[in-house]
């Protein structure tokens, strides 16, 4: 028995707030148990003037975590799934998936705004975003934009962007719903792989008994056939590639969007598939739209 659990988080308001929503579900199934939240900060979170792909990718977000779980000072570590590497480390499986928040991107505008202007200056420091709303809005500006939500709202207003991009999950979470401006559907801007998802990590071989009760089933579907779809490309957390799976009862259907980085041209698929192939299916899709860009 495991009488404390302490749950590793980065320190920014969002992650503290999901790092919450597990503990209280932990708390919901085995309430004599005392979970304390530790907090850290991260490289990812440290350096905020240069994009992901020039200081390493989102592994960055994840590494003093993944130190803190090897070395036994946290027992597990909450993160958005979409910010974890594609390559697992075999020492520090994902134990649990939480249930699914909203997935969908959502455009925030600059105070005063209710639409974009013709030439709107949109931060964002997501390729993929950038590469999906272009076909919305032609004729936008990128500016790379990082930090925490807090953080990118005061950007916005300060440093001359016309709007920028946030996953609606974060707005939820953290009880902002009320600076969306407008949602995209996921047929409109297929999310990141995992996005709206938490994952509950700890290290290998670590048993507790409530770890089912957290886990949710339509969720873990979809983070194994988003996740392999963009494995297979050979796409890590910074590539425009992107992958959403919808599960209903025993169906999935996985909707992949596949960035040739030679090419620079990129290609759209469906596949629906039964929910026990989920990770076969993402592997599939990836393939097809492989072969259809050749």
């Amino acid at each position: 028995m495991h009488s404390v659990i302490r749950i590793g988080s980065r320190e920014s308001a969002l992650a503290v707030r999901q790092a919450e929503i597990i503990r209280d579900l932990i708390l919901e199934n085995t309430p004599e148990t005392e979970v304390q939240i530790i907090t850290m900060k991260t490289t990812g979170d440290k350096i905020l003037d240069k994009s992901l792909e020039k200081i390493g990718g989102k592994g960055l977000f994840v590494k003093e975590l993944d130190r803190a779980l090897l070395e036994g000072r946290i027992d597990l570590a909450v993160h958005s799934l979409k910010d974890m590497p594609m390559e697992e480390n075999e020492e520090l499986p994902i134990l649990a998936y939480g249930k699914r928040e909203d997935p969908r991107d959502v455009l925030i505008y600059r105070k005063g705004l209710d639409r974009l202007p013709e030439h709107p200056v949109i931060g964002t420091s997501s390729r993929r975003r950038a590469l999906q709303m272009e076909k919305l809005y032609p004729g936008c500006t990128f500016r790379g934009i990082r930090g925490n939500v807090q953080t990118r709202m005061r950007k916005l207003e300060e440093e001359g962007y016309d709007g920028t991009l946030l996953a609606a999950a974060g707005l939820k979470r953290l009880g902002m719903e009320h600076a969306a401006g407008r949602y995209f559907s996921v047929e409109e801007m297929i999310p990141a792989a995992g996005q709206g998802i938490l994952a509950v990590q700890g290290r290998k071989g670590a048993e507790f008994g409530w770890i089912g009760k957290i886990d949710d089933p339509a969720s873990r579907a979809a983070a194994l056939a988003e996740r392999q779809f963009i494995r297979v490309l050979g796409g890590g957390c910074t590539s425009p590639s992107a992958a959403h799976a919808q599960v209903r009862g025993n169906e999935l259907k996985l909707t992949g969007l596949y960035w040739n980085e030679r090419t620079r041209q990129h290609q759209t698929g469906i596949l629906c598939a039964d929910v026990s192939r989920a990770q076969q299916a993402g592997e599939e899709l990836a393939k097809r739209l492989m072969r259809e860009m050749q």
